[in-house]
């Protein structure tokens, strides 16, 4: 009974070479997919596009595992699929041109304060989306945005603006005028002790 429990879990039903191959084509396959269908399935996630990654395990997996359920075959898989992983990664950060192609090029969705409404259609963020974003970012509200971009691993990035030259000026007046206003105080104070 025992030797046939230790069979069922490291005996391999399929070749090795099986094994490697399947997690390394639907790893290849994926990113392929994820690519061409956009940047905010990496990052930017709504209920919809979490559901769409978690069924897309779950649809994969028998494409990955095959017919063989042993946890050796489990180990083989995990392993093809990070050391697939691990390659990539290293040959594209030797080669920025792949790279670039691979993982796409950011895309400006606020430039100067003014909301691309094109840049976001075209990148299928909402308003909502985005405000979110920015308040997860510290900022209360858009209006805080200089410039946001949605960069190509499916992250925004926010800038805030820099104050008016107005505002500048106007902080400038107040400082003086509260620091005035303490010398005035200090004045009547030696004139009349109290």
């Amino acid at each position: 009974m025992e030797s046939k429990l230790w069979n069922d879990m490291f005996y391999l039903t399929l070749p090795i070479a099986e094994k490697i191959l399947r997690p390394m084509i639907m790893y290849l396959v994926l990113v392929m997919l994820i690519r061409l269908f956009g940047k905010r399935e990496l990052a930017q996630l709504n209920a919809f596009d979490l559901v769409v990654l978690l069924t897309l395990s779950n649809t994969v997996q028998n494409a990955i595992i095959g017919d063989d359920n042993s946890v050796a075959g489990g180990i083989i898989g995990a392993a093809a699929l990070l050391g697939t992983n691990y390659v990539v990664v290293r040959f594209l950060y030797r080669h920025q041109r792949l790279e670039e192609l691979v993982e796409g090029q950011p895309d400006v969705l606020i430039q100067d304060g003014q909301i691309l409404k094109n840049h976001l259609d075209r990148e299928a963020v909402s308003i909502a989306e985005l405000e979110a974003a920015a308040h997860r970012q510290g900022f209360s509200s858009l209006d805080e945005v200089d410039r946001a971009v949605l960069e190509s691993g499916g992250t925004i990035s926010f800038i805030g603006r820099k104050p008016a030259p107005e505002a500048v000026r106007q902080r400038e007046l107040l400082t003086r005028l509260d620091a005035m206003a303490g010398q005035l105080a200090a004045l009547r104070a030696e004139r009349h002790p109290i």
